[in-house]
């Protein structure tokens, strides 16, 4: 583990305990799926399927690019590995249904690593989507801790919601919180950091995380960038750590552990679809971005309303203060809350707890012609999104 990881040392640790015990020890700790045929124990699980089709979606979380033992307690770990893919379970409109779980780990982890993680997963399972369970997996070891899921989720009987179904007319809508995730990650790198500064540059989080000389200064003489999200990031690369980032997330608990321990709205998926929801999808990268996904993917533009993103924008300097004037920024740009942004017929009620931002407009009324996300009339620049082949310096900090 790293020296700065705020893990006990002199612990058990996989090496000395094998892994049988460790299954022992995490197998009554995993939800139970409530479409659990066979479990945990077998070469495979066996897991109903109600309407004879599954939702099926894979995410991995590696130590470096996605998370920072200094910053993240296993349970956290666990937790947001389940809800990022349970979010994409729900943004197609399905109900998560079992997750498999493979976790690859240093042989010097301590094994309460592994139950922690364990734990979040059986309580993120509970809060977010009760009945759905972890029904097998797998143990190895490596040089990095990894964590990697994969969610399944029953439809139910209806057609899945895409990003492709959208047309003009419809209403554009959002459930659950925008820019938290965002200004709580900001806020770790600017004030979770050991005080002396590495010589290295911060690996990119997109735009957000852009290393540039920026309002803190690094004395570099080089002149700051453009309002953005790469204008408020961290002129130079500094250790993260875990006395200053528990002093951050205590300060700013809402912010940090929407960072750290998203809570998406995962029971709104089957809500939107039936609802009669045209397109779907859950906000990990960004609201502009996601949204020109759908857009591109659905051959239209989306056209948010700015008095619906200034709404937001209070929203989230109403949370917390310390966004300042940078709040719309995390709104459109900050991703990683896994909010719900779908889009519905113009006649449809919005179910309880969407709220609407925009509407969808033919591409070809877009400036350029072709499919955007837009604020009015207008595209917007907001960057944000993560590519794990561009934007990160293989550092893991």
């Amino acid at each position: 583990m790293a020296p700065d990881s705020g893990l006990p040392a002199n612990a058990e640790t996989l090496a000395s305990v094998g892994e049988g015990e460790v299954l022992r020890r995490i197998f009554p700790r995993l939800p139970h799926a409530d479409a659990e045929l066979l479990g945990p124990g077998d070469d495979a699980a066996v897991v109903a399927a109600p309407d004879g089709r599954y939702a099926v979606t894979t995410d991995m979380m590696i130590h470096g690019p996605d998370f920072r033992l200094a910053w993240s307690t296993p349970h956290d770990l666990g937790w947001k590995a389940a809800m990022s893919n349970l979010a994409d379970v729900a943004a197609m409109g399905a109900r998560p249904t079992a997750l498999v779980v493979a976790i690859a780990a240093p042989l010097e982890t301590p094994v309460e690593v592994l139950l922690g993680i364990a734990d979040g997963l059986r309580d993120a399972c509970a809060l977010a989507a009760p009945g759905c369970g972890v029904v097998g997996g797998d143990l190895s070891v490596s040089a990095t801790l990894t964590l990697a899921v994969t969610a399944f989720g029953d439809l139910g009987g209806r057609a899945p919601v895409t990003r492709s179904g959208a047309r003009p007319g419809d209403v554009v809508a959002v459930a659950g919180p925008l820019g938290l995730a965002g200004a709580g990650i900001w806020l770790l790198f600017r004030d979770g950091v050991a005080p002396a500064p590495r010589s290295a540059p911060l690996p990119r989080y997109g735009a957000l995380l852009e290393a540039a000389d920026s309002e803190l200064g690094a004395g570099s003489g080089s002149t700051p960038p453009a309002r953005g999200l790469d204008s408020v990031a961290l002129p130079t690369a500094r250790e993260p750590d875990a006395a200053a980032g528990r002093a951050v997330r205590a300060a700013h608990p809402d912010l940090v552990e929407a960072q750290l321990a998203p809570r998406a709205p995962i029971g709104l998926g089957t809500a939107a679809a039936e609802a009669g929801a045209t397109a779907m999808l859950d906000v990990s990268d960004g609201l502009v971005l996601d949204a020109r996904r759908l857009a591109v993917a659905s051959g239209c533009a989306v056209s948010f309303d700015p008095a619906a993103i200034a709404r937001e924008a209070r929203a989230l300097l109403d949370t917390d203060a310390v966004v300042g004037d940078r709040a719309a920024d995390f709104v459109l740009a900050g991703g990683e809350d896994h909010a719900l942004l779908a889009t519905f017929p113009a006649d449809a009620l919005l179910p309880p707890g969407f709220r609407a931002l925009g509407t969808v407009v033919e591409a070809a009324g877009a400036p350029g012609g072709r499919p955007d996300a837009l604020i009015g009339d207008r595209p917007h620049s907001a960057l944000g999104g993560w590519d794990p082949y561009a934007d990160w310096d293989g550092h893991a900090g």
